[in-house]
Order: structure tokens, then C-alpha cells, then sequence
């Protein structure tokens, strides 16, 4: 009789671990093989649990047609992770609070390369910028402030 309560004690304990640590997304980005700022911004996700896959592209452009980045709202990086587009310096929470709220859009961006933004840290400069959530008629609003 103990060891049956043993093992079952063994069971619970292995069953809990198996859900109480969801599996991180993962974060497929599309990057030159040059870009510094792009490979700190990659180093920001993975600081904030994200699992990251970098692809190292000199059409980048590509990607970010295929993913719907509005015109004029490009940078140099380009993401995608669960279906959502993520273009360029966008902070790890607003990506992790896209992931919880599931909205129907195509994804987040921030355009250019604001001074300040993950990955853009330099010196004591920090540029204003909005996080953008573009709806899936490519239309963007602002998601947040920074």
C-alpha cells in the first residue's frame, strides 16, 4: 500500500511540473546577418522568456510584405510569433499582452528605430514612441505610449 501511495504521489507531482510551466513562444525574426540592434533587441525577448529563432536574410523586405507591415511603418527587423506580425523595436510586454488579449489584427509595429526602444538602448537618449496595433485592413492605432 505504500508504494502505491508513493507512486501516486510521484504521478501528481510530475503531472503538476508538466502544466505549470507553459512552453514560452517561440519568435521567428527576420534580420540582416549585419544588424547590431536587432540582435539586442533579440537578446530583450529572450531576457522576457521568449524562445527565439533568428533568421539571417538579406531580403528582409520580403518577410514584411508577407506579413502586411504597413508602407512607411517599416524598421530593420521584421517578426512573427503565433500568426501576429511583429515589426521592428517593440517591447517584450506589449508583445506578451498581444499574445494574452488575441486581437484580430495582423500584429504590432513600431516604426523606424526610436532611440531608447529595446535593442536601441544608447547612452541616456529616449525618444517618444507608440507601439501601433495594425488591424487587418492594415489600418494602425495606437496599442501604447513610450
Amino acid at each position: 500500500m505504500k508504494n502505491i501511495v508513493v507512486s501516486l504521489l510521484l504521478i501528481g507531482s510530475l503531472s503538476q511540473a508538466s502544466w505549470a510551466a507553459p512552453a514560452s513562444p517561440v519568435i521567428d525574426v527576420y534580420k540582416s546577418p549585419t544588424c547590431g540592434c536587432c540582435n539586442k533587441w533579440i537578446d530583450h525577448l529572450k531576457a522576457n522568456g521568449f524562445t527565439v529563432r533568428g533568421h539571417d536574410t538579406d531580403n528582409v523586405v520580403q518577410q514584411k510584405y508577407r506579413l502586411g507591415v504597413p508602407p512607411g511603418y517599416g524598421s530593420c527587423h521584421t517578426a512573427e510569433v503565433n500568426g501576429y506580425l511583429v515589426e521592428g523595436h517593440v517591447p517584450a510586454r506589449e508583445i506578451k499582452r498581444l499574445l494574452r488579449e488575441k486581437p484580430k489584427a495582423r500584429g504590432l509595429v513600431v516604426p523606424a528605430m526610436p532611440m531608447g526602444s529595446p535593442g536601441m538602448e544608447q547612452g541616456s537618449r529616449k525618444d517618444h514612441y507608440d507601439v501601433l496595433l495594425v488591424n487587418n485592413d492594415g489600418i494602425p492605432q495606437t496599442y501604447a505610449r513610450y
